[in-house]
């Protein structure tokens, strides 16, 4: 499936295949088997989705949408056999606690804003065509700055914005250094978002913090323009925000792109009029963006005169304090449960002990 370039029927025949093989599961260590061959990392579905990058552009948002369809279906049919094989091989074993002595209490959960926030912007991203790909979060100085193009000189350098372990060690300051990995042990074309934490050397305020989440993005290929950037984050913002957001570019500066750019959104506050929120301009900052620079190709061996690419970032922390007005970014990781269950859609019941 590797090779193969995939169409609505070979999809189609991929999920049939795999239901059956679910439904046929004869216990849970067969089960898991199946679920890691069809929806691992490396499952035939995933395999499938990281390949549309050969379809042309207006059918990968088509097919990524259709393999994704396949896998929450999948995955919906796996945990249905997985509480059908486990309770049948509970009831055969003998009970495990004393049913004299009194119940323990639960508590009922749900997912954390954070949590909620990166699902949803990474199930934008699958539908338009990308992957995941992932990297450490202590990075050498090469990939976290060298390698995107920052000169020895430039200030995110200093000891005081980035956190060091020794002068070539630091925890990183972007997830930047995954798109060079992935370009240095893939050919494009390639269209890739990496989230996950990353670390700065700052005072924590309502609108800062030393450790935070940001998910960015990558798409190389021939012939790519700053209209397709222009065009996947508008899908991104209509899709996360709503469809009446409006979105404009203004020049920019970032050593590893250019041209560079930094994307807005009408203010949800006052919808473009003005505000205190957006200082009476109307627009929002959301993301930088830009043009991949043909120095971060030449070092992740790519030839800058055959490909072409364009990448952004975003905090999520800030996605989530534009969507659902919250107005301190230090409220993420307080743990006041009254916060935390404003944003429950989904619950789950635990035990406590």
């Amino acid at each position: 499936m590797n090779e193969e370039i995939p169409d609505r029927d070979s999809i189609d025949r991929l999920g049939e295949e795999a239901s059956r093989e679910i439904a046929e599961s004869p216990d849970l260590k067969a089960l898991e088997q199946t679920r890691i061959v069809w929806l691992g990392r490396k499952g035939k579905l995933t395999s499938a989705l990281r390949s549309i990058g050969k379809l042309p552009a207006d059918q990968r948002p088509i097919i990524g949408g259709i393999i994704n369809e396949w896998k929450e279906r999948l995955g919906v049919l796996f945990e249905n056999r997985c509480a059908e094989l486990f309770g049948s091989c509970s009831d055969k074993e003998p009970y495990p606690g004393d049913p004299t002595l009194p119940g323990r209490r639960n508590w009922e959960g749900g997912l954390h804003i954070l949590h909620r926030v990166i699902k949803d912007i990474k199930q934008i991203f699958y539908r338009m065509g990308y992957s995941i790909a992932e990297g450490p979060d202590v990075e050498l100085d090469y990939y976290n700055f060298e390698a995107l193009n920052f000169p020895a000189d430039h200030p995110s350098r200093d000891l005081q914005d980035t956190f060091y372990v020794n002068s070539d060690i630091l925890l990183r300051t972007q997830t930047s250094p995954v798109q060079v990995r992935y370009m240095e042990k893939n050919e494009p074309p390639l269209r890739i978002i990496s989230p996950g934490r990353v670390y700065r050397n700052e005072t924590p305020d309502p609108s800062h913090a030393a450790e935070f989440f940001q998910i960015e993005g990558l798409y190389v290929d021939k012939d790519v323009s700053l209209a397709d950037l222009r065009n996947d984050i508008t899908f991104f913002v209509h899709q996360f925000f709503g469809a009446d957001a409006k979105v404009r570019f203004r020049p920019h500066f970032f050593p590893f792109t250019e041209p560079s750019a930094e994307a807005d959104m009408t203010c949800f506050g006052c919808r473009g009029e003005g505000c205190s929120i957006c200082q009476k301009t109307g627009w929002i900052e959301i993301m930088g963006a830009g043009m991949v620079h043909p120095n971060v190709f030449e070092f992740a061996g790519y030839d800058p005169d055959s490909v072409t690419g364009f990448a952004f970032g975003m905090g999520i922390e800030r996605m989530a304090m534009l969507k659902y007005g919250i107005d301190d970014i230090r409220r993420f990781l307080a743990n006041d449960m009254r916060f935390l269950k404003q944003f429950w859609n989904e619950t789950w019941v635990g035990v406590q002990e």
